[in-house]
């Protein structure tokens, strides 16, 4: 059988997810299962188009529901789950028990883990680690911002690789991996190593741009990048060198 699962594209959550229902359905469904992963992004209007649903089966994990008839498996965490209310009765009115919403839950990787172990009684414990980082991340339950600066963690560096990579089928190897490897061996890897050194690099310069320009007062850290060519930061960063701030403005 074809597999096809449609993912939240440059998301952690959103890889993870891919990465447990790909192990979840090869043992619990069809073994010998091919696999085909395509990237989601939010969109005005409807989020998929009807040649996306290629496979026999057809998932879609941590992203907006569709009302296609070709869809087959859903998981979803997100409070904007339908782009409409006809959308949320088609999902309502399903009877298949393979389409799933719990707004409360910190992350679709973890969703998707317990809905595994709860209803078709399949648990994964290789999948621990990312399952406990997906719910981290999504959550925004770090520990510090220096926890998010320094960037330690295995996990947190891939989400840097993740987050940046505008090749789907790189992100795709990165799912297979994940199916395979624990986080530490994926990012020791020479194909992250290779992407990651100079995310890392400019993470470092920009970091010290920020810290050299930015000033803090009354609680709010402002600071101004025009003309560095930096088009993005990685927001704790102003946390990092300003702990009691409680506002940023750049």
């Amino acid at each position: 059988m074809k597999l096809r699962i449609l993912y939240h594209g440059n998301c952690f959550d959103g890889v993870s997810s891919a990465a447990i229902f790909t192990k979840f359905y090869r043992a619990h469904v069809d073994a010998a299962a091919t696999v085909g992963y395509t990237p989601t992004m939010h969109r005005a209007g409807n989020a998929f188009d009807r040649e996306q649903f290629d496979g026999d089966d057809n998932a879609i994990v941590d992203f907006k529901y569709c009302p296609d008839e070709g869809l087959t498996w859903w998981f979803d965490h997100h409070q904007s789950a339908f782009l409409s209310e006809s959308d949320e009765q088609h999902f309502l009115a399903d009877t298949g028990g393979k389409k799933f919403l719990d707004t409360t839950s910190k992350s679709c990787a973890e969703f998707i883990a317990r809905i595994a172990k709860e209803k078709f009684d399949w648990e994964d414990s290789s999948l621990t680690e990312l399952i406990e980082w997906a719910h981290i991340i999504d959550g925004a339950l770090f520990e510090s911002p220096a926890q998010c600066v320094e960037l330690r963690s295995s996990a947190l560096k891939l989400m840097q690789v993740i987050e940046g990579e505008k090749d789907p089928a790189f992100v795709e190897k990165i799912i297979t991996m994940l199916t395979e490897m624990p986080l530490d061996a994926i990012v020791a890897s020479a194909a992250i190593q290779s992407k990651l050194a100079p995310i890392m690099d400019q993470h470092w310069k920009t970091a010290a741009v920020i810290k050299e320009r930015s000033t803090a007062k009354r609680g709010v850290v402002s600071f101004d990048l025009t003309g560095t060519q930096i088009e993005g930061y990685n927001k704790f960063i102003p946390y990092y060198y300003h702990p009691d701030v409680t506002y940023v403005v750049s």
